[in-house]
C-alpha cells in the first residue's frame, strides 16, 4: 500500500509546485514580452526594464518598502525578542494575558488593523505618510517575532542566566553573549517573517499612508488598473531579488560549516553584525536621499511641493518629472480608485492643491462649496482648449475646472464576429441579441450600464423617473439572465485586444488602445447617445499651493503636457492641436480617439445624490443576479 501511495504523493507535490511557481513564470515571461498585452506573448523585449527603472515613482516605492520593510524588522525584531525574554520571567497571570494580546493582531482581520490604526492617527493629529507607515509595519510585525521567539526560550534551561552571573557575567552580558545565541534561531525567524510582512503588505500600507508615501504594494495596485507590463518587470526584479538573498542565506552556512579554523569562525561572526549594520545603513541612506532629492535651484517654484489627487495610471511618462524640471518643485501624486473615493478624502479635510473629478462629481463638490474658483489672470490655457470640452453644463465658462482627458462610452466589437448591421439597427439594445450569448462584456459601472440600458429604452440617462430606472433595471437583469454576459473592469482591456469576446461596453480611450492593438476590433456610438464624460482638474477650497496649481494646470494644458499626457494613456486630448495631429499619427484611422460629432441625444451626467443611491441599489442586484446565473 505505501509503495502504491508514493507515485500519488509525488504527482500532487508536482501540481502544487507547478500552482504556486507557474505564476511567478509566466509574469517572467511576460516582462519581457515585446507588446503591452499581459496575456498573449508578441516577442522578446527589454524595453519594460527600461521603462520600470526610467519611472521615478515606481523606483521611489521600490526604495520605500525595502527601507520601510528593514527598519520595520530591526525594530520590531529588538523590541519583540526584549519583549520575549521579559514576559518568560513574569507571573503566569501576566504572561498569559499580554500574550493573548499579542495573539489579537495576527487573528484580527488586517481591514480591521488598518483602519483602526488610521483613526488613531487621525485622532492624534498625525500627518499620514512614511512615519505612519513605519509605526504600523512596527506594530503589525511585533507579535510575529515574539510568537517565534518564545518557544526557543521556553526550551532553555532557566537556570542559565544565573550560572552565567555566578561565573562573572553582567546581566548585559549573560543577555547578549549567552541568552541571545541560544534563542537565535528563533530571533532570525522572527525577523524573516516580520519583513516578509512589511515587504508583501497592502491593506494597512493602504491606509496608513498619503503625502505621495508608497510602498511597491500600492504602487502595483493602482498600476494593475490599466494594461502596463512594467508591473511585470518589477515583480521579477523583485523575485531575483529575493532568489539572491535566499542563496546567500543557505550557501554561507554551509561554507560556514567546512572551515576548520575556529579562528575564521570567529572573525567571521565579528564582521556578519557589521555588514549587516553597514548594509542597513547604506540602505536608509541612499533611501532617505532619494527622497529627500532637492528641488530644481534657481527656478521660480524652488523648494516648494504640489500635491495631485489623481486616477491612477493616469499620466504621461514624462509628465511630472518635465514639470519638476521646468518649476524646480516637487510634485506628489496621490491615487484613486473611484470618484466616490477621492471624495471621501476630500470631504473628511484632506489637502491636495490640484483634484482631476469626473464631471457629475465636479457639480457634486461645487454644490458642497468645496472648490475655489481659478483665477482668470492665471490661467492661459483657455484658447488652447477644443471647443468640445469647454462651457459644459456641470461648470459653464470653465470658472472652476480645466479638462485633464475627455471621452465617450460605447462599444468595442470584434468585426469578425458582429454584424455592423446589427450594431446600426440596435444600438444599446445589441446586448439583448441572443446571437451573442455568452460573447458579452459589461463594465462593472452602475453609471456606464444603466446609462446604456437607458439610453436603449429610449431614455434620458439623466432620468429622475423612478419607473424609467426600473425598466432600465429590468433591462439589465434579462440582459444577465439571458445573455450569460461577463462583468468586468479594466481587464476588458486586454481581453478584447486579444478577441475573447464578441463586444463589450467601454470608454471611448481604452477602446483606442484596444484598436492599436487590434486591427480587427471597432468602435461604435449609438446614434440614441451616449454617455459624453469629462476629467478635469480643479483646486479645492483648502489648496495650500495654489500659485503652482494654476501653474501645473497650465502645463498640463499646454502642447508639451498634454501630447506626453494623450499619447501615453491613449484617452482624448482637450488640447486642440494635440487631439487633432495625434488623430492623424498615433491613432491614425480610429475613430475611438476623437468623438467629437454632433448628437442632440449625447449627455454628460449630472449629479444627483437620491437617483446615485436607487442606481447603486440596483446595480448591486444585478451583480448577484449575474452570479446566480453564472
Amino acid at each position: 500500500m505505501k509503495k502504491q501511495k508514493q507515485p500519488l504523493l509525488k504527482i500532487l507535490m508536482i501540481l502544487m509546485i507547478l500552482f504556486f511557481y507557474l505564476p511567478i513564470v509566466f509574469m517572467i515571461i511576460f516582462s519581457f514580452n515585446a507588446s503591452k498585452s499581459l496575456t498573449h506573448f508578441t516577442g522578446f523585449s527589454t524595453q519594460w526594464y527600461s521603462k520600470m527603472l526610467q519611472n521615478t515613482p515606481m523606483m521611489e516605492s521600490l526604495y520605500i518598502t525595502i527601507i520601510v520593510a528593514v527598519l520595520a524588522t530591526v525594530i520590531s525584531t529588538v523590541i519583540g525578542t526584549i519583549s520575549a525574554i521579559g514576559l518568560s520571567k513574569s507571573k503566569r497571570i501576566v504572561h498569559d494575558v499580554i500574550m493573548q494580546i499579542n495573539d489579537f493582531p495576527i487573528m484580527n482581520p488586517e481591514i480591521v488593523t488598518a483602519i483602526g490604526l488610521m483613526l488613531f492617527f487621525i485622532t492624534l493629529n498625525i500627518e499620514k505618510g512614511l512615519l505612519t507607515m513605519l509605526l504600523a509595519h512596527i506594530a503589525f510585525c511585533i507579535p510575529y517575532v515574539i510568537l517565534s521567539v518564545m518557544p526557543k526560550i521556553r526550551s532553555l534551561d532557566p537556570n542559565l542566566a544565573d550560572a552565567a552571573m555566578d561565573l562573572g557575567c553582567t546581566p548585559w552580558q549573560s543577555l547578549i553573549k549567552v541568552i541571545v545565541p541560544q534563542i537565535m534561531p528563533g530571533i532570525v525567524s522572527g525577523a524573516l517573517i516580520a519583513f516578509t510582512m512589511s515587504f508583501d503588505d497592502f491593506i494597512i500600507s493602504y491606509f496608513v499612508t498619503g503625502r505621495g508615501i508608497k510602498n511597491l504594494s500600492i504602487m502595483v495596485y493602482t498600476m494593475s488598473k490599466r494594461v502596463n507590463p512594467s508591473i511585470n518587470a518589477i515583480s521579477t526584479l523583485v523575485v531575483v531579488l529575493i532568489t539572491i538573498v535566499l542563496i546567500f542565506v543557505n550557501v554561507v552556512p554551509m561554507i560556514k560549516e567546512k572551515r576548520k579554523s575556529e579562528t575564521m569562525e570567529i572573525k567571521e561572526k565579528k564582521k556578519a553584525p557589521k555588514i549587516a549594520l553597514t548594509t542597513l545603513a547604506v540602505a536608509v541612506f541612499i533611501g532617505f536621499v532619494f527622497l529627500g532629492r532637492g528641488a530644481s535651484t534657481h527656478k521660480k517654484y524652488e523648494g516648494q511641493t504640489l500635491h495631485v489627487y489623481n486616477w491612477g495610471e493616469y499620466t504621461g511618462e514624462n509628465l511630472i518629472a518635465d514639470f519638476e524640471e521646468e518649476t524646480g518643485c516637487k510634485v506628489v501624486m496621490d491615487f484613486f480608485d473611484s470618484n466616490e473615493q477621492m471624495y471621501i478624502k476630500v470631504a473628511n479635510g484632506e489637502s491636495y492643491d490640484v483634484l482631476v473629478p469626473s464631471d457629475y462629481m465636479i457639480e457634486r463638490l461645487l454644490q458642497e462649496d468645496m472648490l475655489q474658483p481659478l483665477d482668470s489672470d492665471k490661467i492661459t490655457c483657455l484658447d488652447d482648449l477644443s471647443d468640445a470640452v469647454k462651457n459644459l453644463p456641470y461648470d459653464p465658462g470653465n470658472e472652476y475646472s480645466i479638462p485633464y482627458f475627455w471621452g465617450s462610452v460605447g462599444i468595442i466589437y470584434d468585426k469578425n464576429k458582429v454584424d455592423i448591421k446589427d450594431l446600426e439597427k440596435e444600438g444599446f439594445n445589441i446586448f439583448l441579441n441572443q446571437k451573442y450569448k455568452g460573447d458579452i462584456y459589461l463594465y462593472d459601472s452602475e453609471r456606464d450600464s444603466f446609462a446604456m440600458a437607458l439610453k436603449g429604452l429610449g431614455y434620458s440617462m439623466n432620468t429622475d423617473n423612478e419607473q424609467e430606472i426600473e425598466e432600465a433595471y429590468q433591462w439589465l437583469i434579462q440582459c444577465v439572465d439571458t445573455m450569460e454576459p461577463e462583468i468586468v473592469t479594466d481587464e476588458i482591456i486586454d481581453n478584447m485586444a486579444q478577441g475573447r469576446k464578441a463586444l463589450g461596453l467601454v470608454y471611448s480611450g481604452d477602446a483606442a488602445y484596444v484598436m492599436s492593438e487590434n486591427e480587427d476590433m471597432g468602435f461604435f456610438m449609438p446614434t440614441t447617445g451616449t454617455n459624453m464624460w469629462y476629467d478635469a482638474m480643479v483646486i479645492p477650497k483648502n489648496a495650500k499651493n495654489v500659485d503652482l496649481a494654476h501653474e501645473f494646470i497650465n502645463y498640463v494644458s499646454s502642447y508639451e503636457g498634454a501630447y506626453d499626457n494623450s499619447s501615453y494613456v491613449g484617452y482624448t486630448s482637450p488640447n486642440t492641436e494635440v487631439l487633432y495631429e495625434l488623430a492623424q499619427t498615433d491613432f491614425k484611422g480610429i475613430n475611438a480617439y476623437n468623438p467629437i460629432r454632433e448628437n442632440e441625444y449625447d449627455e454628460v451626467f449630472q449629479y444627483n445624490e437620491k437617483t446615485r443611491k436607487i442606481l447603486s441599489n440596483y446595480w448591486s442586484k444585478v451583480k448577484i443576479a449575474a452570479s446566480n446565473a453564472n
